[in-house]
C-alpha cells in the first residue's frame, strides 16, 4: 500500500502513526515533492471511484487563483480538474491510501485508515 501525504498536514501524521501502530507495510509518498501525474491522478480517482473535484482542496490559495468553485463539475470538464490538480498538487485532498486490493481511501480519519488496512 501507498499513502501520499504532506507532512505538514496533523490528517497526515496521524494516518501514519495509525499505520505503524498496526504494524502495516507502506510505502510514503510526499506528493508535494514527488508529484503525481495526470495519469496517476485517474488512477487513483478510477480506485477511489470519485471524481477529480471530489478531491479538490476548494479553499487552498491556488483554487481561489484558479477560480475552482465557478468550474463545471462534468464529464466535460474532467480533464480541466485533472490538469489543476497535477500542476497545483496542494489542491489534492489528503492523505490517500491506495490499498493492496486495488482500491483507495481518502484517509481523513482514523475509520478511513482502518478502512484500508483491512483490504488487504
Amino acid at each position: 500500500m501507498e499513502i501520499w501525504i504532506n507532512p505538514a498536514c496533523s490528517k497526515c501524521r496521524s494516518a501514519v502513526s495509525l499505520l505503524d501502530a498496526e504494524g502495516a507495510e507502506y510505502t510514503v509518498r510526499r506528493y508535494l515533492e514527488d508529484v503525481p501525474s495526470e495519469d496517476e491522478i485517474r488512477e487513483v480517482l478510477d480506485r477511489l471511484g470519485l471524481e477529480p473535484w471530489e478531491i479538490t482542496r476548494t479553499q487552498e490559495a491556488a483554487a481561489k487563483e484558479l477560480g475552482l468553485k465557478e468550474w463545471a463539475r462534468d464529464e466535460s470538464s474532467r480533464d480541466r480538474w485533472i490538469t489543476a490538480l497535477a500542476e497545483h498538487p496542494k489542491l489534492i485532498q489528503r492523505p490517500i491510501i491506495t490499498a493492496d486490493d486495488g482500491s483507495a481511501v481518502v484517509a481523513r480519519s482514523e475509520d478511513a485508515v482502518r478502512d484500508a488496512l483491512a483490504r488487504k
